[in-house]
């Protein structure tokens, strides 16, 4: 049973969508919706490719190559996948560093580690990546997003645009006298015309609608703004053949951190668009064998030269209402945007950068997220300086600085609110809330004569190890006895079980006994890693309370003989 769950967890959706039987209607509806997602994605693959600081046609490469086979071999049925708009500080700054060939191998590294990421179970981590931390950062990339495409949008003249954020506007406010009014005409008329066909008939492919109108106008008009052709004169047609990047031991230390940021964003932006797909189709998808699927891709990109590539939510979604069932849909997208490259690239020659910019801009605001952005500043001061910190480092420091300080301090704040919730209390008057066991909360009535007795309620780690032993010592003298009730403890880490171990050291230089009662199975397993389980003598166990109260009454009436029947 365990091998035949973990065979489907690692079988792609399409083999499962084939072994249920594929129709004529099915071929018919999914080529539909590959065609309406690749009429999407070809403008916004040229855009995020020339963003990123490669050539137009390394986005078409990516989108083609692994859009089809992040369809035909991961875990999700309507998955569309391709270069996105995450990757662009990314990319920029890597092939900035490395070379071109330096994002290749970071990006078949990146590819190996999502396989070895999917094949170990981490799938279903994306759920514990606080909401605050993907706010704060996909906001943070909509913002440098933005910002680079403002040499674009207003025609700057500028030799070379610096990386950092400030810098960059620095650089910009420099150039402003170079500004070109044709190009901001262009770029205001393309921007305006995607906001109006998204306002009044959103079905309208706008993107390719604003860019063919916009190429039409340079073609016809013959206007002096910079396009594609000017920009990148040598575009080669159709796909380049196969081969494996330049590598060597010192190259693959030095992008090892772009990888590990590469496949960490790829793996959470394809499982959060796999799960937003879930909702909108009522389907599950595999995570693990996601990440697989992602994995592979990303090497095919790199083997043919493309970009990184994930699942892209804006894609998916289009691609589910345009009628999409199953993942030949993707592979349908990735094969017209393949004859685009074969017949057609000759005609991305005449598609002016401002109309792209426009696009991006477009793109930015749709990644912003703006209305949980202000949800967020509405939350506890925690979680409302988690995203503005991990907003401003992605911004002004790093993409990767951001990821691990947020999720750092995502995790300190999640202890640290888990230690607030654990009770730890001896008073009744603490316990006056029901009990949800039905286990008998008034645990100082009728308490023989030097028996304490406490009751902890929560996980026992080392958030909270302290507390326990503070409260231990506020009791005054030692009593004969001592009774923790742990029915409610859900887990005992290593620190807990340091606690333990120190307070029955305390005990038993004092005379004092320890009972434990109701204890969990994951507690009691760990206590008896360093055999302080049942069949250690230093600590007394008990099935509930009412047992606890009896043997420690016992204790107390005669504690020398009940000790020596007892043990």
């Amino acid at each position: 049973m365990r091998a035949d769950g973990r065979l489907i967890a690692f079988t792609p959706k399409l083999l499962t969508v084939l072994h249920e039987g594929y129709s004529v209607d099915r071929l018919r509806r999914d080529s539909i919706a590959g065609l309406t997602v690749a009429i999407v994605a070809l403008p916004l693959a040229m855009a995020l490719a020339i963003a990123s600081g490669a050539s137009p046609d390394k986005g078409l490469v990516t989108a083609v190559i692994a859009g089809f086979l992040i369809s035909a071999l991961g875990g999700s049925r309507v998955q569309v996948g391709g270069p996105t708009g995450a990757f662009v500080v990314v990319i920029f700054s890597v092939i900035a560093q490395h070379g071109y060939d330096g994002l290749l191998l970071a990006t078949l590294m990146a590819g190996v580690m999502l396989i070895i990421a999917g094949y170990a179970g981490l799938g279903s981590l994306v759920r514990f990546i606080p909401q605050p931390v993907v706010t704060g950062f996909t906001a943070g990339i909509a913002v440098i997003i933005a910002s680079s495409q403002v040499k674009d949008f207003l025609g700057l003249s500028m030799e070379s645009v610096p990386a950092d954020f400030l810098p960059k506007w620095g650089a910009y406010f420099a150039a402003r006298d170079s500004l070109q009014v044709l190009t901001v005409t262009m770029g205001a008329a393309s921007l305006a015309l995607i906001i109006a066909l998204r306002k009044w008939t959103p079905r309208l492919p706008g993107f390719l609608i604003a860019v063919i109108l916009a190429a039409a106008a340079v073609a016809l008009l013959h206007l002096p703004v910079e396009t594609i052709g000017s920009r990148f004169p040598d575009l080669p047609a159709g796909l380049p053949a196969p081969g494996l990047p330049d590598f060597s031991l010192a190259k693959v230390q030095a992008v090892m951190p772009s990888a590990f940021t590469i496949a960490f964003l790829a793996g959470i932006e394809a499982l959060l668009s796999a799960v937003v797909a879930d909702g909108m189709i009522g389907s599950r998808h595999r995570p693990n064998q996601e990440l697989v699927g992602q994995g592979m891709a990303n090497i095919a990109s790199a083997l043919f030269g493309g970009l990184p590539a994930t699942g892209a939510i804006a894609r998916t979604a289009t691609n589910i209402k345009a009628g999409a069932i199953t993942p030949v849909s993707g592979m349908m997208h990735a094969l017209f945007l393949l004859l685009f490259i074969l017949f057609a690239s000759d005609l991305m020659a005449y598609v002016p950068l401002a109309a792209l910019a426009a696009i991006l801009f477009m793109v930015a605001w749709g990644m912003s997220e703006h209305h949980r952005f202000i949800q967020l500043l509405r939350m506890p001061n925690g979680d409302r300086a988690l995203l503005l910190l991990t907003f401003g480092l992605t911004v002004l420091v790093d993409l990767t600085v951001a990821i691990g300080v947020g999720v750092t301090l995502a995790s300190l704040l999640f202890m640290m609110r888990m230690s607030q919730a654990v009770e730890i209390a001896n008073d009744s008057s603490e316990m006056a809330a029901p009990s949800e066991d039905g286990e008998d909360i008034h645990q100082r009535d009728a308490l023989p004569a030097g028996v304490e007795v406490f009751r902890i309620d929560g996980p026992l780690f080392f958030g909270v190890a302290n507390e326990l032993l503070d409260t231990l010592r506020r009791v005054g003298p030692p009593p004969k006895i001592i009774i923790l009730r742990m029915r409610r403890v859900p887990l005992l880490d290593a620190s807990g079980v340091a606690t333990i171990e120190d307070i029955v050291r305390r005990a038993a230089s004092a005379g004092t006994q320890i009972i434990v009662s109701g204890i969990q199975a994951q507690p009691l397993a760990m206590l008896e890693r360093i055999s302080l389980g049942r069949a250690g003598q230093h600590i007394l166990f008990s099935d509930d309370f009412s047992d606890a109260l009896r043997v420690a009454t016992v204790i107390a009436t005669a504690p020398s003989a009940a000790a020596e029947r007892l043990n």
